[in-house]
């Protein structure tokens, strides 16, 4: 990475560069000067070094570390996390800290990084006075997180700013509380949004499901078609449509059994019937961006089946709500807390996802079905 000058409230002699194989020894050192637990081992700097999908730069004066940054990636989001700072001891008090984050901020901007996220002790009172002074915010608190025990207090940063001033409030963030209830809890996230604290995860979430689940999983419990999630909005007084581009019984690729396609296709063709007597509009269309925005604009909101290949290379059919779209980003609500535990609900609000990676995303299988489920508010 090309060096990045010190601001002119920094030592103008204090540069930022990518960190090389050369600063290994000298990063291990520094380790051991800042921290007492929680190190970074001489492995693990060695794979950060190398691995791009992270960032590793290293402040200097006149040659000589003065402390680094350390961001990694939430792959197939736009979410940076700062996960270690450290400053030399001789170098502190002078603005370096001040420096690496700034620094921070620019690279994670560069990567089209909307958030930095980080965590810090609750004891550290120079680190929470800095970030504070940097518009941070607090938004959770992680108990037990360091080898000491000790607790962390969770802060973050929109580096690239998403225009909320439209919203006149924010989707609420539900997770599911199963391997297979995806749907049901974006249904829910979607439902107490237009109708603040009506719905009742605990009592719904499995009773959606039980409406919902059209199909029959090779093994495991079964999940939730389009069809079956519209009905249940609009058993519930919602307005639905539903945008699909395949017709026939889904995810039956990896389904062998003929005994499982035969009931595959009765399901099918009972939903079928329901979401026809209903009067609920079935498009055999593929909403782009374009449509996405215009319907969230139109007052709203998604829930859409992703290919999860493109976040952690499962492969596993998931629900998402789609809660916003602007110039580059897609911000959803997913549900799922199994992929990164550490993650709060404030984290997993609103996360954003490039234009691309989104519709990449938006896509399941062989055959790239593609579909979703638009629910509105009913006015009176």
């Amino acid at each position: 990475m090309t060096l990045v000058t010190a601001l002119s409230s920094c030592s103008p002699v204090l540069t930022c560069r990518s960190a090389t194989a050369k600063d290994i020894s000298a990063l291990m050192a520094l380790e051991q000067k800042c921290f007492t637990t929680d190190r970074i081992s001489l492995r693990s700097f060695k794979r950060f070094i190398a691995d791009n999908r992270n960032d590793l730069l290293v402040a200097e004066q006149a040659g000589q570390l003065a402390g680094y940054f350390l961001l990694i990636y939430r792959r197939g989001t736009s979410l940076a996390r700062l996960y270690s700072l450290a400053v030399e001891p001789a170098y502190r008090k002078q603005g370096v800290a001040e420096f690496l984050m700034l620094n921070a901020e620019k690279t994670a901007a560069a990567r089209r990084c909307v958030l930095l996220r980080l965590e810090v002790r609750y004891d550290n009172a120079a680190a929470i006075k800095l970030y504070q002074k940097l518009n941070y915010h607090e938004f959770a608190i992680k108990h037990d997180f360091y080898e000491d025990h000790s607790d962390a207090i969770c802060m973050q940063k929109q580096i690239i700013q998403f225009d909320s001033a439209s919203l006149s409030r924010q989707v609420p963030y539900i997770p599911q509380t199963t391997p297979f209830t995806c749907g049901p809890a974006c249904l829910l996230m979607a439902f107490n949004y237009f109708q603040p604290g009506k719905f009742d995860p605990a009592s719904l979430e499995i009773d959606i499901w039980r409406e919902a689940t059209t199909i029959f999983m090779t093994s495991g419990h079964g999940g939730c078609g389009p069809r079956g999630l519209a009905l249940a909005a609009h058993s519930r007084g919602f307005a639905v449509e539903i945008f699909l581009n395949k017709e026939g019984p889904l995810f039956t690729d990896t389904v062998r059994s003929e005994v499982k396609k035969a009931i595959l296709q009765r399901v099918h063709d009972s939903y079928r019937q329901k979401v026809e007597q209903s009067g609920i509009v079935l498009h055999r269309s593929e909403p782009g961006i374009s449509k996405i925005k215009q319907l969230l604009q139109d007052g709203a909101l998604l829930v859409v089946l992703i290919s999860t290949w493109q976040f952690d290379k499962s492969k596993a059919p998931h629900w998402v709500v789609v809660c916003a779209v602007d110039e580059h980003f897609v911000y959803i609500n997913d549900p799922d807390t199994e992929d990164i535990p550490w993650l709060s609900a404030a984290e997993r609000q609103y996360i954003p996802v490039e234009h691309s990676v989104f519709m990449k995303a938006f896509s399941y299988g062989k055959n790239r079905l593609k579909a979703a489920v638009v629910i509105r508010e009913v006015k009176k």
